[in-house]
């Protein structure tokens, strides 16, 4: 394993049996969307969260999650028009160090873009978690990415607004949110024009009823409303695409 294109690939094939093999040959060959995690999410005694699944409104499927900050960057890939598939640790990368010592790093998140194409990602809860070997793994990995055309990058922690908007919108990403046929229909002719969350709800018919489906059509970005800035009943929605000017930037 040489420092250029000396890059392997480990991970577990459809059945579970453990495969190494050159990665740049993986990358062009595997759907590592579609894998298990190679190795399990450390569970760290003491602390509030551990592993857990996601369940990916992309996909359909569940998501391996290590953390809480993991948590919050799937919530944000899995809103991605450009993401297709998601997976939690599915590759272990090996190279060797300049002494010729084998290492390797087990990114945290990875997705699939819609040109085939990937984005490896680590979802550290501070800029210096990880320490020095952290900092090490990134630096081989990106090299290992970019000699694919594929790209690495630590998802910094969001604003707390912004992840607090985010986790409520997710609540509603099930497809049983859109509510009964017409409903979602209703919801996304009130917004024509920005308006009130809750002027429109109240115009498309019930809030109770119809608040669901407005969220559920936020979070797949039917509709759009600002989310630097709490979500609350009197925040402007409008159709998709639209900016709320008052803003520094509408957000989907």
């Amino acid at each position: 394993m040489g420092r250029l294109g000396g890059f392997e690939a480990v991970f577990l094939d459809p059945v579970g049996q453990t495969v190494q093999q050159r990665w740049a040959d993986a990358a062009m060959t595997v759907a590592f969307e579609d894998l298990p995690p190679v190795s399990a999410f450390p569970v760290v005694p003491g602390r509030r969260w551990g592993p857990s699944l996601w369940w990916s409104a992309t996909t359909g499927r569940h998501v391996a999650a290590g953390s809480n900050a993991m948590r919050i960057q799937l919530m944000v890939l899995d809103r991605d028009p450009d993401v297709t598939g998601l997976a939690g640790r599915p590759v272990r990368l090996l190279w060797r160090d300049p002494r010729g010592q084998v290492r390797s790093w087990v990114p945290q998140l990875f997705a699939r873009r819609t040109d085939g194409t990937a984005l490896l990602a680590d979802c550290p809860g501070h800029p210096a978690a990880g320490g020095e070997r952290a900092r090490k793994g990134a630096e081989a990995v990106a090299q290992a990415c970019a000699d694919i055309g594929w790209a690495y990058r630590r998802l910094l922690p969001l604003d707390d607004v912004l992840a607090a908007n985010l986790k409520w919108l997710a609540g509603y990403r099930h497809p049983r949110n859109a509510g009964r046929p017409g409903l979602t229909e209703a919801a996304l002719a009130a917004f024509t024009r920005p308006r009130s969350l809750i002027e429109g709800a109240e115009a498309a018919g019930d809030p109770i009823e119809v608040l669901p489906a407005v969220f559920h059509a936020l979070w797949h970005g039917r509709l759009t409303t600002g989310l630097d800035t709490p979500l609350h009943e009197r925040v402007l929605v409008g159709p998709q695409g639209w900016s709320d000017p008052s803003k520094k930037g509408g957000a989907r």
